[in-house]
């Protein structure tokens, strides 16, 4: 069972109550005209992300959070641009989905067409950036999140270690301190990562409306609980 602050972890199982409603900026990660990765069945990446955005911010606003969804239309192509498209967000939080690398991949035909897939890897991860301007508060952000997910039994994967530091390893945390979107901010911000769907079994499972629903109320109890001893967030503005 993954460790957290004993305080964190009780404001992970209460309810919010925000002084003034703190404001999520929710990214869809990738845009139309570049879409991401490709899942074993030929789903565009952007798709995905697109789907578990709108319901995590759903989630956030039944928990009396300003979520505000940005790239919803899939136009905003410069990761720069993200972050300044809620200026006054208190917390940036990027949706994607993972991938593996291209020689990791096996052909495969779904439905008549040339598709390719990797069952090697599945699960969620986190992303943070020591070059953000509040590392500290993302990365406690990114941890409740994970600590959550875990505790309502969606299982993370180790396959971004490969790459990336261990910044949490207890809840899958990693630093990816270059990563534009994540430091091109003035808010703590974590990139978040919901599945592999280069793997076939977990592809289906990213797709099922109903676990997207359960799998945003854990990264929306997550986000709440670190707004929570967030100082900024919730205050007079």
């Amino acid at each position: 069972m993954p460790r957290m602050p004993f305080a964190l972890l009780c404001l992970l199982l209460s309810a919010p109550a925000f002084a003034h409603p703190p404001v999520v900026a929710v990214d869809v990660g990738h845009t139309l005209a570049a879409p991401g990765a490709t899942s074993a069945r030929g789903r565009s990446e952007f798709d995905f992300n697109r789907d578990l955005a709108r319901e995590v911010a759903a989630a956030l606003i039944a928990r009396g959070i300003a979520a505000h969804l940005v790239n919803v239309d899939g136009q905003i192509a410069s990761l720069r641009d993200r972050p300044k498209a809620v200026p006054e967000a208190d917390f940036f939080l990027s949706i994607h989905h993972d991938s593996v690398s291209e020689h990791e991949l096996t052909p495969w035909t779904w439905q008549g067409t040339a598709q390719s897939y990797s069952d090697a890897y599945a699960g969620h991860s986190l992303f943070v950036s020591q070059n953000n301007p509040a590392p500290a508060a993302s990365l406690t952000c990114a941890s409740a999140i994970g600590a959550r997910l875990q505790r309502m039994g969606f299982v993370p994967t180790d396959k971004n270690a490969r790459r990336r530091a261990w910044a949490d390893r207890a809840n899958t945390v990693h630093w990816y301190d270059n990563l534009i979107v994540l430091y091109r901010t003035t808010k703590p911000a974590v990139l978040f990562e919901a599945g592999v769907i280069k793997h076939r079994d977990e592809e289906l499972l990213l797709r099922d409306p109903v676990r997207q629903r359960r799998m945003a109320d854990g990264i929306a109890t997550g986000v709440a609980a670190c707004l929570q001893v967030m100082p900024s967030a919730g205050s007079a503005r």
